[in-house]
């Protein structure tokens, strides 16, 4: 296929690229700097400049491919206050990819997230498939992008093979910049390696080579409306991911009580409350997909996050 990819040179994109050119795929990547665009050329794929803003370049770039998979998203927008304009953002890319697909078959893929789906047990891939079961208690931007998850799903009656891949809160591996890198970064700066109450809150998580090849396989046979999960582990107990973060900045390991932490994990608060474990039973089943990369805990051992680059 010739093959769209929003978001290629990004963490799971610069992934996924080699991924889909190893299967034989064409990839078109949209760069939105030179450098972005000379990463993508290196790796093997053609380019087309442009922005989440660019609306004709999208346009034109979904209509002459075998294929979208979206992944980009306004991230340094997103965390510095701008969440439900980044939201928005990406409700209007689904909505002109969709349009450009509409009637030919072809598969749009788009990435979600795993968190909040469920409470008290693992969410499946059942679970969060309509608006009312997950955004009421959602704030506006979330809420937004919980619902482009929704559209998405709702194109496979436009006969878009459109698919919707759950990722966990830490896609994990070597250069991660996210939710790990962040709760290091705050045990370095307090001198603990905290955890909310008993540390008993589970998060999925999966290495990102797991999660490009599901997105691989996804484009190639996920039929429309399917719901993916990309948990390679099904729920690592956060007061293990801080025993690890101690051991290696050889700091205290300690509980933050709930109402401390607000102040000592800062916008990460939130997310570290939440016992959200995700199953991807279905996911394996469906499409084959056996996840082979090391797990969470093992790769931070490798002692990769820790190094004095910050990682």
């Amino acid at each position: 296929m010739r093959v769209f990819v929003t978001g290629a040179s990004g963490w799971i994109g610069s992934a996924l690229v080699p991924e889909l050119i190893g299967a034989g795929h064409q990839v078109v990547g949209l760069a939105r700097s030179d450098a972005s665009a000379a990463a993508l050329t290196k790796a093997g794929a053609d380019t087309v400049s442009g922005t989440l803003d660019d609306l004709d370049v999208l346009r034109e770039a979904a209509a002459a491919s075998d294929g979208v998979i979206h992944l980009a998203f306004k991230h340094d927008l997103a965390f510095t206050g701008g969440f439900q304009d980044a939201a928005d953002a990406d409700r209007r890319t689904v909505e002109l990819l969709g349009e450009s697909l509409a009637g030919s078959g072809r598969p749009l893929l788009i990435a979600s997230g795993l968190v909040g789906l469920t409470s008290g047990r693992p969410s499946t891939e059942a679970d969060g498939r309509t608006p009312d079961e997950v955004s009421a208690h959602l704030p506006g931007g979330p809420r937004t992008r919980m619902g482009t998850a929704h559209v998405t799903l709702a194109l496979a009656e436009r006969n878009i093979r459109s698919s919707v891949v759950r990722l966990p809160p830490t896609v994990h591996g070597e250069g991660d910049n996210g939710f790990m890198a962040a709760l290091i970064g705050i045990a370095r700066d307090k001198g603990v390696a905290g955890y909310i109450g008993d540390g008993t809150q589970r998060w999925p998580a999966t290495h990102r080579v797991d999660a490009a090849r599901l997105f691989r396989l996804a484009l190639e046979g996920a039929p429309a409306g399917s719901v993916l999960h990309a948990s390679a582990e099904d729920g690592v107990p956060l007061r293990s991911v801080a025993e690890v973060i101690g051991r290696h900045l050889d700091v205290p390991t300690r509980s933050v009580p709930a109402e401390e932490a607000a102040e000592h994990f800062t916008w990460l608060a939130g997310f570290l409350g939440l016992d959200s474990p995700a199953s991807s039973e279905r996911t394996r089943d469906l499409l084959d997909w056996h996840p082979t990369e090391p797990g969470l805990i093992e790769d931070l051992d490798k002692g990769h996050y820790f190094r004095a680059d910050g990682r």
